[in-house]
């Protein structure tokens, strides 16, 4: 069973079995977290609505706690002091770039794939379960960018998730901008017809909600697997 708490915009608390994963947390409140379970804690990248530095004091002894970060939030001295990161928590701290793969806890993997903005996405399997968070991975199709620039992003898109293709994954959270008007689609469509996603909880929408039934509109083949978020800190159980 995976439970998840909708944080707000992409911010994710997801509770499995073996572990509690933490992707993303900028804004909304932090439910208690599970005492006596490891806390593995993700920042895809370094834009402001999608890191902030108080994920770092989230390591106060009282769970094992770990910090997987995309690899544009470099951990020098200077960012370590910026952030009052602490000697213990930059020590459980560890950046991903595209490709790289590890095991922060045992029978836990984390793939970090590409991102086509900043940063990495992570898939974490956790025995027989496989989350996917893409932050900032998205098909970027911008009316106001010239045809050479669309071109070049689907190709980096279709590229950097082809790591994913064919496999299960039990729950994906996934951008659905709503400020690309129906190109926004591109990057869902694909995802969904990519990888055997089961279920899908859409992010990055900027609490315009309603762009989750008007994707819905288009593809109702998918309305199976997509759980429609209505609100900040809504809870889902899988």
């Amino acid at each position: 069973m995976i439970r998840a708490v909708f944080l707000g915009h992409s911010g994710f608390l997801v509770e499995l079995p073996e572990t509690t994963l933490l992707f993303d947390w900028w804004k909304g409140e932090l439910p208690a977290l599970r005492p006596g379970l490891p806390l593995l804690v993700f920042a895809s990248h370094r834009h402001p609505d999608h890191f902030k530095a108080k994920i770092f004091h989230l390591d106060n002894g009282r769970q094992e706690t770990r910090f997987l970060l995309g690899k544009d939030l470099k951990l020098t001295a200077r960012n370590l002091e910026r952030w009052n990161v602490s000697a213990t928590a930059a020590g459980h701290c560890l950046t991903l770039s595209g490709g790289q793969r590890t095991e922060p806890l045992p029978g836990v993997t984390v793939e970090a794939l590409p991102s086509t903005d900043e940063g990495a996405a992570f898939l974490v399997t956790a025995g027989e379960t496989a989350v996917f968070h893409a932050g900032d991975l998205n098909w970027w199709h911008w009316a106001e960018e010239d045809s050479a620039w669309n071109r070049n992003m689907a190709a980096n898109f279709k590229r950097y998730t082809e790591p994913l293709r064919g496999r299960r994954i039990d729950l994906a959270m996934l951008p659905l901008d709503p400020r690309l008007g129906e190109d926004g689609f591109l990057g869902p469509q694909y995802f969904l017809e990519l990888a055997d996603i089961r279920h899908v909880l859409f992010m990055h929408q900027w609490e315009e909600f309603d762009f989750t039934a008007q994707f819905l509109s288009r593809f109702p083949a998918f309305a199976e697997k997509v759980i429609p978020i209505t609100e900040n800190g809504q809870t889902v159980t899988v």
